[in-house]
Parts: structure tokens; C-alpha cells; sequence
């Protein structure tokens, strides 16, 4: 997770930043609440967030100075590293997030594109095959062809709920119509 005051910066032609913020905290909250009854290990560079996840009564894994992509395998290959087989990684922006513990199969790659099936909001992964994970522009294909590199079965979850990020002014207009 990007700091709480870094997060939305795409939103501030309609949102300040007091607004924004409170919109990532309200996010992240119910994404944290959609992984029950999993544990959660929240990635992040924030001592801020990091106090926040442990109020959640998520764990943190610090990845200062990371970036998003190389801090995730940092958290996939912590949870590796502490005996977890499979790892359900969700974005924190998913204001509709629901069944993140049911996602998922061992030995598979899952993955659940956002709304434009450009990128991932969500992928399951087993922790052990050395996925790698590369978030952006098109993140949705390029995490399919890291499953076949590897591999491993693909398998596709196109979800609503899920495929729901808010990234964008739009966004919130998808928001405001959803609820």
C-alpha cells in the first residue's frame, strides 16, 4: 500500500487531499475486511500505513524503497518463507471487494483483471514458483504470460465486484451508480 497522502494523486482534479485520503483508508478497510478469514500481511513503505494495517489486525511486511511490483514478491516470498502455499494478492482500491478467501486453487495462478482487462487487481499465486509480478500499463497479460512461463494453469476470474478499482475520475461516477 502507497502512503495514505500519496494515494489517488490521479483523483485530485475532483477530490482534495483530505478526501483522498479518507478514500484510501475507507478502500483499504474493506479490502483488508473482503480477505476474512485469511491473515493479512499488508506490503508497504509507510510508517503511517504500517501502524494503520496493524489496527486492522493486519501483519506488515516493509518494503521501503521498492516499488510496487518488486515489493509484492517481497511479501509473496516472506509468506513463502513462513510455510504459506498460496498467496492472494488484492489492491487496496477495490471498493466492492468480497470472497478475497475463496479465490484461488493450489498449484494454480488466478487472476481477476480490473473493469478495462488492462490490469490486475487481484492474483492468487502459489508462493513457491518464483512468480513474477509486474504491475502497470497491461499488468493483466503480463501476468497470464508469467503463469505460462512457469508453467502453471491460468485460470480467469472476471468478478465485478472485484474487477472495480478506482483509479481515475470515472471511477467514482462507476462508484456512485454501483451503490
Amino acid at each position: 500500500m502507497k502512503s495514505f497522502r500519496a494515494a489517488k494523486l490521479r483523483l485530485a482534479t475532483v477530490l482534495d487531499a483530505r478526501a483522498r485520503e479518507a478514500l484510501a483508508r475507507g478502500l483499504a478497510s474493506r479490502v483488508i475486511a473482503a480477505a476474512a478469514p485469511l491473515p493479512v500481511l499488508v506490503v508497504c513503505d509507510d510508517e503511517e500505513v504500517a501502524t494503520w494495517a496493524a489496527e486492522h489486525g493486519a501483519r506488515v511486511a516493509w518494503t521501503p524503497g521498492l516499488g510496487l511490483s518488486a515489493a509484492v514478491m517481497a511479501g509473496v516470498s516472506q509468506l513463502a518463507g513462513e510455510g504459506v502455499e498460496l498467496a492472494c494478492v488484492a489492491h487496496a482500491d477495490l471498493p466492492f471487494a468480497a470472497g478475497l478467501a475463496a479465490l484461488g486453487e493450489a498449484g494454480t495462478v488466478t487472476l481477476v483483471p480490473d473493469r478495462r482487462r488492462d490490469g490486475t487487481n487481484v492474483a492468487v499465486v502459489p508462493t513457491g514458483a518464483g512468480f513474477c509480478f509486474a504491475y502497470g500499463a497491461g499488468s493483466f497479460e503480463r501476468h497470464r504470460t508469467e503463469a505460462a512461463r512457469l508453467g502453471l494453469p491460468c485460470q480467469i476470474v472476471y468478478d465485478r465486484r472485484l474487477a472495480l478499482d478506482i483509479d481515475l475520475p470515472e471511477d467514482l461516477e462507476l462508484l456512485k451508480v454501483t451503490t
